[in-house]
């Protein structure tokens, strides 16, 4: 499938493998085909999953037609995008969790990785390079060790979760704390990239968002195709958004769908600029200082705003806020079902749930929940949240410190009389 990188806001066009991630007019720029997709390989993509070769073992590189050309020896994968779709009721309305927590490091970061790397690998890159609130450091670290290449990733100071910096420093990357924000970060790695011949692979990078659109194909896929009326992702850099946007689209024109789902992109109401924007219908976007304990979509500057836009047009979508408060009570609830997230990633209910309040989404439609990192990605957060530690969010306390046998005789009775 013939590929070519073209600028979304002018229209100039590049080689898909030409490494640049902007326009030379500042547009951010995007894969576009040259030739259109024939449904029958839905059919080829389901056979791959019968297949041993490493590559058709990928929920990425098995769809490699929707994705990137590119020669077998030059794909890195661990691998990726085998992750469940999982049917629940929820506050009385069936609902569907895609959990990419379940990905080799535990983010949905690893599909767009695995293209990214690719790439850099086919290139002759020797480092590679991102900015990072967390999930995408480590899954560049991963991959990038897994290539022999090195990598260097720039995080905000004090804002980074515990066990997304575990990740990064044992996966081996030369980690760059610095004064300031994810956005302050991003500005520096991506002059520094220019300057120092890093390959750089936030979600401005295009080809990476090729392998995010995987998110897309697969749980509808596991939907039998039976599209859903709504998408829930949580929106922190918009890549997720620009990339399913793009997916939707380009499986539309294939004919792979025959409608096309609402997409709801949730934000935190302190790191929410995409949502106020939406609210003066994109007439104007400003940046903001982000804060939020949902640390993944702690992002004031999203650099994929403008691709996000013609998310939300094209599906006819909405952008809505959540507090930290509702989204701490939506993760308790995703935690209790045994499916589990980090908090990011539980934007998606609490967003849910304020759009069934609004009667925007009704209970007889059909959602499908984007969970994007697992559980184990921020333990503090999980622990303060699960003993009761944050003020504001009811939990049942299940802690209990035993110092002697007859506090063990008291407690285990209280836990055996609760299901008797």
């Amino acid at each position: 499938m013939e590929r070519e990188l073209r600028c979304i806001r002018c229209g100039k066009t590049y080689d898909v493998f030409s490494s640049k991630t902007r326009c030379e007019c500042g547009g951010l720029l995007e894969v576009s085909l040259k030739e259109p997709l024939h449904p029958s390989f839905k059919e080829t993509f389901l056979k791959r999953r019968m297949s041993l070769k490493p590559y058709d073992q990928s929920g990425v590189w098995r769809y490699r037609e929707f994705v990137l050309d590119i020669e077998e020896d030059s794909i890195v994968t661990l691998p990726e995008g085998r992750t469940n779709l999982y049917k629940k009721i929820i506050d009385g309305m069936e609902v569907y969790f895609k959990h990419e927590g379940e990905n080799p490091t535990g983010s949905f970061k690893d599909r767009g990785m695995t293209v990214g790397v690719s790439v850099a690998k086919k290139l002759g890159f020797k480092i590679t390079a991102c900015a990072s609130t967390g999930n995408t450091s480590a899954s560049l670290a991963s991959y990038s060790s897994h290539a022999g290449l090195k990598s260097v990733v720039f995080i905000p100071k004090g804002k980074v979760a515990i066990g997304k910096l575990s990740q990064a420093l044992s996966y081996g990357a030369n980690v760059l704390e610095i004064e300031g924000d994810f956005d302050y970060a991003m500005k520096l790695v991506e002059d520094a990239s220019h300057e120092y011949k890093l390959y750089l692979l936030n979600s401005l990078n295009p080809l990476r968002l090729e392998g995010q659109k995987t998110i897309i194909i697969n749980a509808l896929e596991e939907l039998d195709f039976e599209v859903p009326d709504w998408i829930i992702v949580p929106g922190g850099n918009l890549g997720n958004t620009s990339a399913f946007g793009k997916a939707l689209k380009e499986l539309y024109e294939f004919h792979f769908i025959d409608k096309i789902p609402r997409l709801a992109v949730i934000q935190a109401e302190a790191a929410s600029p995409f949502y106020k924007a939406f609210k003066n219908d994109f007439k104007k976007f400003e940046p903001m200082k982000a804060e939020t304990i949902a640390t993944a979509i702690r992002i004031g500057n999203p650099v994929n705003y403008e691709k996000a836009v013609q998310s939300i047009k094209f599906t006819n979508g909405i952008v809505e806020s959540v507090s930290d408060a509702e989204i701490l009570e939506a993760k308790r609830d995703i935690d209790n079902i045994g499916i589990g997230c980090e908090p990011s990633s539980a934007s998606t209910l609490a967003g849910l749930r304020k759009l069934r309040r609004s009667g925007v989404i009704r209970s007889s439609d059909k959602v499908l929940l984007i969970l994007t990192g697992n559980l184990l990605k921020d333990p503090d957060t999980s622990i303060n949240l699960h003993t009761g530690m944050i003020q504001g969010v009811s939990v049942t306390n299940r802690f209990f410190a035993i110092s002697n046998l007859k506090d063990l005789e008291i407690i285990l009775k209280k836990i055996t009389s609760e299901v008797s």
